[in-house]
């Protein structure tokens, strides 16, 4: 919908940002730098100018274009991006999806929901004309006229919005007359069918072209509408159908690639009964809800709905097509691609020029094992038949935990599919066996959703390059976010374990049309090489394998292990599959503890051999590291290697993908580290005499107390954050300094203000969430702000930081938003989820008219204070000693009793300030006892020598690093950094 709200307003040059697109794409600062999709927003929002529209203006220009597969191999979206390939040069990256890509971009499911969903929204224009007729008062005749031409905008259609509803009626007519068998499993037809079955319904190729039209005026009058949204995903779906039905027109097709011909030989058209969950979701639609609610003859035509797929099961149709553009050179990339002859085959164009490369590692780079039984001699098969069985999942749980005790650093394992996953997580569960792999290196899962992923790979990476970690294990499934794209270099991926072969299902109606496919092709080719329909399944399980396991090596002097835990990798048949580059390092271990003994001394010669990259100098998800001991450890690596692994970082070529590197301590749960520029402003100059009195006698007080003070006394003087504000003169005269600030977990500044407060702790979350996490989350406040649904709020808060331990502070430091009538409730509520509190005070549920009525009694007794304060430091006031030094004319001499008059005063005074020094060491003794009974011997030395460095040499950041590291290494010493 708001792409049609686009083109409206750019039809009628009303977007600003559009009409600046022509000016702008000459400047040098669009042309000359090389910009991802970032940096056109980024630029777009500068020069206040579209992005879109703007890389669609300079790639006339682009010798380079970059774009995802389907603007090339879909021929609707290279019509919409009017894509001239003539004469161009295609790189097709990471060709083995091109197969499936080319498949699907040619096909099509069409539901009842999607039906359903189209005829509410020309409903929704039916009743709109019907209004503007009665608005306009016109004769009654008139009326009927005007409702049945479809005229409701500027543009003529060419059907009638009714007799578009009829076409609409019609096809879903002609889809529930096809006689299914008893069995309900559907009935397939040869491609053309689906010519025939669109007639009835009056959409041919005669037609195609009007229909379209009036597809794109009645979209853009939805679009261009007032009021409640209407869904329109059903209008576009069938636009969508039209064109790929009718893509070629029969006259321009040529010789040997008729329509009717090819679709007949590599389309096939399925119905069978609609048995997805669309047409509850349809009942709950709030898009739908107003616009359909009159609507109830619709629901009941799908309550025995039937899906129209049409399926194209070969990409060389697409590949075929895209040769028509007049292309030069197509150029396919991967490294699992193998078999060569299949796949080329299956392209149906000629390649004339093939290359297939070794791996540019060594041999001692890599170690290959096929394990077929575990540690317990049980044999390990995901067979169907097997893969739910309890001594299966025991013996690779067993398996498992055995190897991330020999695999250094990170170590991944994959799954053939979810419900194996999740079956098998549970049964660890329950038997401990996720326990025993944890404790030595904790689990990572990968989630079904997109929007949680990068926060759990996050979490994995952090996990794994913190120094006094054992690493992290990351489970995975094939085909999945984590197999392909992702890269785990170096100490990120030192092993990979595959934990079965990844078969399509078998029983999917699409996968057996395929493989029939492939049968029937392979008979009357008798020349061609096509696979059989049984070659075609297990080469998809071995692609699957083969992607998973490139995650383990990925550059130059990388290295790893890789783990082949199903008995059927020891068949000639699956070991054939694998890549070139692995099958010659290939071993099979009947024996588990040969295997165990093997990988141990491969890992001890690779670490020895190959220069590892340097450690990373922090522990940044909460583990036992000190930042300390990073700083002081000797680095061999050499420049050449840390120019290389620079090198190799794309966010180091392309600005717009760096981003800040989160430094918490006990992840985001005890610790929020904001590096951040901030100029310090001279503080407010004395100005009164009392001012300068306090100020005088503050610094010689300091100044003796540092005199006084030894050893572990004056260590503790520099262990608390009030060491910021001692260092306020030197940042006085830099004029700025970059700083550390901490946020304590429960405990913030009072002197804050609550704006800033409130906007470092929004900054917190959204660095924190995942995107779709932080929009719920911005949601849920929104909601709680209008309503004051305290229970709806905090369920909302809850669903978002307590499944993460590290996330609890986040939940805890929301009570600065919590109502005053709420707060003791969520402080309760916090306790309970999290076991600790927010420092919950009874004037904290004060309203604000009781707060500022409390605020002026305290005000008042503070002014009294400050009046009798006053008054008294008068009486002490030494002329001799403030005043200039005094004069003849300012001291009185001697009292009746022949004393110096200022003799007395200074002696209280000095007497007061040796309370407040004994009171002092009195606090850092205690604190220091604290320190030394909460740390071991080995932590507490290097808490001491921390602060006596910080003494001598002045170096606050290197203080505060050591001393954050120590006291957030356990959630029970966090008091101790306060």
């Amino acid at each position: 919908l708001q792409i049609y709200m686009c083109r409206m307003k750019v039809m009628g040059r009303a977007c600003h940002f559009y009409n600046n697109v022509e000016e702008k794409s000459t400047e040098k600062e669009l042309i000359e730098p090389i910009m991802d999709i970032e940096d056109l927003v980024k630029n777009g929002n500068k020069h206040r100018t579209c992005p879109y529209y703007l890389s669609r203006s300079l790639k006339q220009q682009a010798d380079i274009i970059f774009m995802p597969y389907n603007y090339l191999l879909d021929s609707k979206s290279r019509r919409a991006h009017n894509l001239d390939l003539k004469g161009t040069v295609v790189i097709l990256d990471e060709a083995h999806n091109v197969e499936k890509l080319c498949e699907e971009s040619s096909s099509f499911d069409l539901t009842p929901y999607d039906l359903a969903s189209a005829m509410d929204a020309i409903n929704v224009v039916l009743e709109e004309q019907a209004k503007v007729v009665q608005q306009n008062e016109i004769n009654a005749e008139f009326n009927m006229e005007m409702a049945s031409s479809g005229v409701f905008c500027e543009g003529k259609l060419f059907y009638s919005v009714d007799s578009f509803k009829e076409m609409l009626l019609q096809l879903e007519s002609a889809i529930d007359a096809v006689e299914l068998p008893p069995n309900n499993n559907g009935v397939t037809k040869e491609g053309s069918y689906i010519f025939d079955l669109f007639a009835e319904a009056q959409i041919t190729f005669q037609t195609k072209s009007s229909l379209l039209e009036s597809l794109e005026q009645i979209l853009q009058f939805l679009s261009g509408r007032t009021g409640v949204f209407v869904n329109t995903s059903g209008l576009h779906k069938l636009s969508d159908i039209i064109q790929t039905v009718f893509s070629t027109d029969p006259p321009q097709g040529p010789t040997g690639f008729m329509p009717h011909q090819s679709i007949s030989k590599y389309y096939k058209v399925h119905v069978h009964m609609d048995n997805s969950n669309q047409k509850k979701k349809q009942r709950t639609d709030l898009w739908n809800s107003s616009s359909s609610k009159n609507q109830g003859t619709v629901f009941s035509l799908f309550d025995t709905g039937k899906t129209l797929s049409y399926w194209c099961f070969s990409p060389g149709y697409s590949m075929h097509e895209l040769v028509r553009q007049g292309v030069r050179s197509i150029i396919l990339t991967s490294g699992t691609l193998s078999p060569l002859s299949s796949f080329t085959m299956e392209m149906q164009i000629p390649f004339p020029v093939c290359l297939e490369n070794p791996h540019v590692i060594d041999k001692h780079q890599l170690w290959v094992g096929i394990i077929p039984k575990g540690p317990d001699g049980a044999v390990l098969t995901s067979t169907y038949e097997r893969r739910f069985a309890e001594d299966y999942l025991s013996s690779l749980g067993k398996t498992i935990g055995n190897l991330v005790r020999v695999v250094p650093h990170g170590l991944l394992v994959f799954f053939p599919s979810y419900p194996v996953m999740d079956k098998s997580l549970e049964y660890w569960r329950e038997h401990d066996f996720a326990k025993r792999i944890e404790e030595v290196k904790p689990m990572f899962v990968e989630p079904r959703n997109k929007g949680s992923f990068t926060e759990v790979i996050d979490a994995y990476y952090d996990k794994v390059v913190c120094p006094k970690s054992n690493g992290a294990t990351f489970l995975a499934v094939c085909r999945g976010k984590a197999s392909e794209g992702l890269d785990f270099a170096d100490m990120n991926g030192r092993g990979v374990i595959i934990t079965g072969l990844p078969f399509p299902p078998r029983m999917e109606p699409r996968v057996i049309l395929k493989m029939q496919f492939l049968d029937e092709m392979r008979k009357s080719s008798a020349g061609a090489q096509y696979l059989s329909g049984r070659e075609w399944y297990s080469q998809q399980a071995s692609r699957a394998v083969n992607q998973a396991i490139g995650r383990v090596i990925r550059h130059r002097q990388d290295y790893g292990a890789i783990f082949l835990c199903d008995h059927r990798f020891t068949t000639g048949d699956v070991r054939g599959k694998l890549p070139s580059w692995v099958r010659p390092y290939v071993n099979v271990y009947d024996n588990f503890g040969h295997a165990v003994r093997s990988v141990s001394l491969f890992f001890r010669v690779a670490q020895d051999i190959v220069s590892m990259p340097p450690p990373l100098p922090q522990c940044p998800s909460g583990s036992a590291g000190s930042l300390g001991e990073s700083n002081t450890a000797p680095s061999t690596s050499t420049e050449q290697t840390l120019s290389l692994k620079k090198a190799k970082n794309l966010d180091d070529h392309v600005p717009s993908l760096k981003r800040k590197r989160k430094v918490n301590g006990d992840g985001a749960s005890s610790l929020c580290m904001e590096y951040e520029q901030e100029l310090v402003l001279p503080r407010r100059q004395r100005v009164g005499l009392l001012d300068a009195l306090e100020r005088n006698e503050k610094s010689r007080e300091d100044a003796e107390e540092e005199n006084d003070l030894s050893g572990e006394e004056k260590a503790h003087r520099l262990s608390t954050l009030s060491l910021q504000y001692e260092k306020r003169l030197t940042d006085e005269q830099k004029g700025g300094r970059k700083k550390i600030k901490l946020v304590s977990n429960t405990v913030s500044d009072p002197m804050e203000p609550k704006k800033a407060r409130a906007t470092l702790y929004i900054a917190t979350v959204k660095e924190t969430l995942s995107q779709q996490n932080y929009d719920l989350f911005s949601k849920a406040l929104q909601h709680y702000k209008k309503t004051d649904d305290f229970h709806e709020m905090l369920s909302q808060m809850s669903c978002l930081f307590i499944e993460d331990e590290k996330k609890h502070v986040l939940l805890r430091e929301f009570y600065q938003f919590v109502r005053p009538q709420h707060k003791k409730q969520f402080d309760e509520a916090c306790c309970s989820l999290t076991g600790i509190g927010c420092g919950y005070k009874p004037e904290h549920s004060l309203l604000r008219e009781e707060r500022e009525i409390l605020a002026r009694k305290i005000g008042e007794e503070l002014s009294q204070q400050k009046t009798a304060s006053s008054e008294a430091s008068c009486a002490q006031l030494n002329a001799g000693l403030h005043l200039n030094r005094g004069g003849f004319h300012l001291t009185t001499g001697l009292n009746s009793a022949g004393q110096n008059t200022s003799q007395a005063p200074r002696k209280d005074m000095e007497k007061a300030s040796c309370s407040r020094r004994d009171s002092h060491q009195a606090l850092r003794a205690a604190y220091l006892h604290d320190v030394k009974r909460a740390l071991d011997k080995g932590t507490y030395s290097r808490f001491y020598e921390a602060l006596l460095a910080y003494k001598k040499t002045d170096n606050y950041d290197a203080m505060i690093s050591v001393i954050a590291a120590l006291t957030t290494e356990r959630p029970e010493d966090f008091h101790l950094l306060q």
